[in-house]
């Protein structure tokens, strides 16, 4: 049983954990649990998974009022959770994060399920401190987690992510042709993160035909939620995208990235190895975001320009490094340096061996 979900950052991982457990052990069930209403209850069926959604949501910093439903709906998703465990049996269950792991597992705990959480974050959420006790295994994709987690359960495993998504040697001049683009020209590719980001958006939306007459191309992801606003932009050289589903090409076709902090984008970028600024999202619970962009930073790996400063930072600090082939070169080189492949394998093997230890002891 898998739990999670909420943005493309948990569901991906999810995902990919699902579909290696699969190629490991072909004939294994896997029931996931999300939050109804969010992105996994459309996603995961796409991907071929059964999914169940429990009327859960997180805490609104913006509106007090609006949490007081919260209890209640907390209250019903454990009854809910109890009845899915008590029907499908798991040996295991695993959380990825997103509404529905907390209620899930903890319900798991108390019903004797052994349970996995894979830790996204450099810095780990309430929810999966309290989890993280009663775990078998955590496993997580920065080093220094012993802040938070027992020491003697965690396994550095890095974030799952989507092979197809960066896979890009070889693949620069069909990304161009995809894109329309002109090969001798510098691009930046600019991801939101598959919601969108409303910095971003405002930021290239000001300053997209500085950028063409300064001979600088755009690959845009803006999110579905914005498109509708951005899309009449026309430029040479422009390309604008509520979502881009061959993020190989938008990777191999980009000279710097323009990104979000995301745990599962982080560990995309740091496989692609291209140089990358991050403007970590502030709406994030207990600032997760920027403390993942620090852990780059701390090495080299990246630049950071924090969400409020983006207005008048961004644009000179990625015309800055565009000009600087030197120091592309040195973050391109420490963001390799930081890759952690086949997680999705590492976690599914862990998994299944917690797996094998439930069945024994029932």
């Amino acid at each position: 049983m898998i739990s999670g979900g909420g943005t493309g950052g948990h569901i991906f991982p999810a995902i990919a954990i699902a579909n290696a457990v699969k190629r490991l052990a072909p004939d294994t069930e896997i029931l996931f649990v999300g939050a109804e209403g969010r992105m996994e209850m459309e996603k995961v069926p796409a991907a071929g998974y059964e999914i169940i959604g429990l009327e859960i949501q997180g805490i609104d910093r913006s509106s007090l009022w609006k949490n007081l439903s919260l209890p209640w709906k907390l209250l019903k998703s454990m009854q809910k959770s109890r009845r899915i465990i008590k029907e499908f049996a798991p040996d295991v269950a695993v959380g990825v994060g997103g509404y529905a792991s907390g209620p899930l597992l903890l319900t798991a705990r108390r019903m004797k399920i052994p349970y996995l959480i894979q830790e996204q974050n450099s810095f780990a959420g309430v929810t999966n401190k309290n989890l993280g006790a009663g775990a078998a295994k955590i496993c997580v994709a920065f080093t220094g987690m012993e802040r938070f987690f027992p020491a003697d359960r965690i396994l550095l495993t890095g974030n799952p992510i989507r092979p197809e998504a960066v896979q890009i040697s070889g693949k620069r001049e069909e990304a161009m042709s995809f894109f329309g683009l002109d090969p001798t020209k510098k691009t930046i590719l600019v991801t939101g993160g598959s919601l969108g980001a409303r910095t971003l958006n405002k930021v290239m939306s000001g300053a997209y035909t500085d950028l063409v007459k300064e001979q600088i191309q755009l690959i845009w992801q803006c999110g579905k939620h914005y498109y509708d606003a951005l899309k009449s932009i026309q430029a040479v050289g422009i390309r604008v995208y509520p979502f881009i589903m061959e993020m190989d090409l938008a990777y191999a076709a980009a000279d710097l990235i323009v990104s979000r902090a995301g745990a599962g984008t982080i560990a995309e970028l740091c496989v692609v190895g291209k140089p990358v600024i991050l403007v970590p999202s502030p709406n994030v619970a207990e600032d997760h975001q920027t403390k993942n962009a620090q852990a780059l930073t701390q090495q080299d790996a990246a630049v950071m320009i924090r969400d409020g400063e983006a207005d008048d930072q961004l644009i000179l600090a990625a015309k800055a490094l565009l000009s600087d082939e030197a120091r592309l070169q040195v973050l391109s080189a420490n963001m390799s340096r930081m890759a952690l492949l086949d997680a999705d394998i590492v976690i599914a093997k862990e998994v299944l061996k917690i797996a094998e230890g439930g069945r024994k002891t029932r």
